[in-house]
């Protein structure tokens, strides 16, 4: 089941994000942040963006959100997307399903373009990105320093809607929560 997070799911989120820290580069991140620390990353995503679990049995085996892409006002219609998956739900169709979701309401919302920023070689992530319509949009040599090694990061992006001339305000994402279509997209 495909749900908003909440902020007791913080301690859940964190177990599946540590492996990334620890001995991953899914995340440039090189400590934990803690439960509470996670927890305030996702009270405080929520007040603008779209942050999902799926949860099955009552586990959290993934999660997946939207950030600010940059501070500047212009690239409010641009958000960044992570997603994390339980190495235990891993190649079961969870990270593509809870993706679509993710970026279907960043659409509702009235964002135009979705970045995914993978550190590669990451060809995972490139061939769940690229299964659904994200093309390569540059990549940043040796940009991140982890285990020892420099590290390349590729950029992804994917245009969610043509943009509107001029455009609309970015629908926040308490606005959205309480509305029919995202209802109906998580019925889905």
């Amino acid at each position: 089941m495909i749900r908003i997070a909440r902020a007791d799911d913080a301690a859940a989120v964190h177990d599946i994000y540590t492996p990334s820290v620890l001995s991953g580069v899914e995340t440039f991140e090189t400590e934990l942040p803690g439960t509470e620390a996670m927890r305030q990353r996702i009270t405080t995503r929520l007040q603008h963006y779209p942050w999902l679990v799926w949860e099955d049995d009552g586990r959290l085996l993934a999660y997946a959100y939207a950030s600010r892409f940059r501070e500047r006002a212009a690239y409010d219609w641009i958000a960044e997307t992570s997603i994390y998956v339980h190495s235990d739900a891993r190649r079961r169709g969870i990270a593509r399903r809870l993706y679509g979701v993710l970026l279907d309401a960043m659409r509702l919302q009235g964002i135009n373009q979705a970045v995914g920023v993978i550190t590669m070689p990451g060809e995972g992530s490139v061939a769940m990105h690229e299964s659904m319509g994200f093309t390569t949009a540059g990549v940043w040599r040796s940009s991140g320093y982890k285990l020892g090694q420099w590290w390349d990061v590729g950029v992804w992006q994917k245009e969610l809607q043509p943009p509107e001339n001029p455009p609309r305000p970015v629908m926040t994402f308490p606005a959205l929560a309480n509305s029919h279509a995202f209802r109906e997209l998580l019925a889905q």
